[in-house]
């Protein structure tokens, strides 16, 4: 049993997939957290 689709199982024969909607919001969702995250940081060792 797969949890994923089966076109996305199977190898691709036209090249490559560009990211789906759902990965790109959620790399933008972390990549965000992180950001937030370092600067929190750098401004809690600047401000100490």
């Amino acid at each position: 049993m797969s949890y994923l689709p089966k076109d996305e199982l199977e190898p691709d024969k036209g090249g490559r997939k560009p990211p789906s909607m759902n990965r790109i919001a959620i790399w933008v969702i972390v990549v965000g957290v992180g950001v937030y995250f370092l600067g929190s940081g750098i401004y809690g060792i600047l401000t100490k």
